[in-house]
């Protein structure tokens, strides 16, 4: 009884009657993105990721004309000016043979991003057709294939790449074939898992109910689902690579001298460590940045590239 007299003590007039709004009814209040558009904005928001991303483009423009900025060539040897520490002359100091290490580093860089890269996409492409092809056709192709990869993955990774610095010798053409012989195994493996789970889920299944053919199929069912996560697995692979090529010219199988890299030059600054401790500190800290802002880049990639979290933000 008291809530209704209450009511009845309410001026009507306090109220308005605001009606239907059929334009803002209907219209849309999110921006129509398309799904690489979507991913950028969403790799914009993560602040990690994108500080990632501008070191690796500031890398690679530097890795294009750090080397022509100083005026000096990577080769150039000056006895005159052996083991300087920084200057204005020299921005990184200079070697043992007085070489420009801001020159070097950069060059360095130039060979070790081209090595971890390129093999990094050869491995993608290769293990993405094979995993695949083996995951949607399945049956005896499965079985032959998957084999093969077992007996691949069985060889040792550093044997192959002696083997092929023997054969071929020291070289960036040698380091990369070396890390796609194998390398490529890992991305099979999981795009044929991928694979196998999608050609499962309901919509493939309806697409081949009404007599869709396979590539259609493959092309705007199954690979959009799955790019993600071989991008994903590029980026965070790029990194791995990379550390390879240190670690195999830093052992003497991988880029044979006067050409360097970020390996080679952090093998001649160990020597040097205790004297001139610069000469291991400066590439070595362009490796770990590098693979540092690679691997955040690659955390963000894969959240941003996940259809399932399309639309949620």
């Amino acid at each position: 009884m008291e809530n209704n007299e209450v009511l009845k003590k309410v001026d009507k007039n306090a109220f308005k009657r605001i009606g239907k709004n059929v334009e803002k009814m209907e219209a849309i209040s999110r921006p129509n993105l398309t799904y690489w558009k979507d991913a950028w904005r969403r790799i914009k928001k993560n602040k990690a990721a994108f500080a990632g991303l501008i070191i690796i483009i500031v890398y690679v423009i530097l890795a294009v004309f750090g080397p022509l900025i100083s005026g000096y060539e990577y080769t150039q040897i000056d006895s005159s000016r052996m083991n300087q520490f920084v200057s204005k002359e020299h921005w990184f100091g200079t070697d043992e043979l007085g070489r420009d290490l801001w020159t070097r580093v950069w060059r360095g860089a130039r060979v070790s991003l081209l090595i971890g890269f390129i093999s990094t996409i050869l491995n993608t492409i290769i293990g993405g057709l094979v995993g695949g092809i083996s995951g949607y056709y399945g049956g005896a192709l499965d079985l032959v294939l998957m084999r093969i990869i077992d007996v691949l993955y069985g060889i040792p990774y550093l044997i192959v790449s002696i083997l092929v610095m023997v054969v071929l010798g020291p070289g960036v053409s040698s380091l990369i074939i070396a890390m796609v012989i194998v390398g490529w195994i890992g991305t099979a493996r999981f795009v044929r898992g991928e694979v196998l789970r999608l050609k499962e889920q309901d919509f493939v299944a309806a697409a081949k109910v009404l007599g869709v053919s396979d590539l259609p199929i493959i092309v705007k069912h199954i690979l959009p689902n799955v790019m993600g996560l071989i991008i994903t697995n590029l980026t965070m692979a790029v990194p791995k690579a990379i550390f390879n090529e240190a670690f195999l010219s830093y052992i003497g199988l991988g880029i044979s001298p006067p050409e360097c890299s970020w390996g080679v030059l952090a093998k001649s600054g160990v020597k040097m460590l205790r004297i001139y401790p610069y000469q291991l500190f400066i590439p070595s800290f362009f490796i770990c940045t590098t693979m540092l802002a690679l691997n955040l880049l690659g955390d963000g990639m894969r959240d941003a590239l996940d259809p399932k979290l399309r639309g949620t933000e």
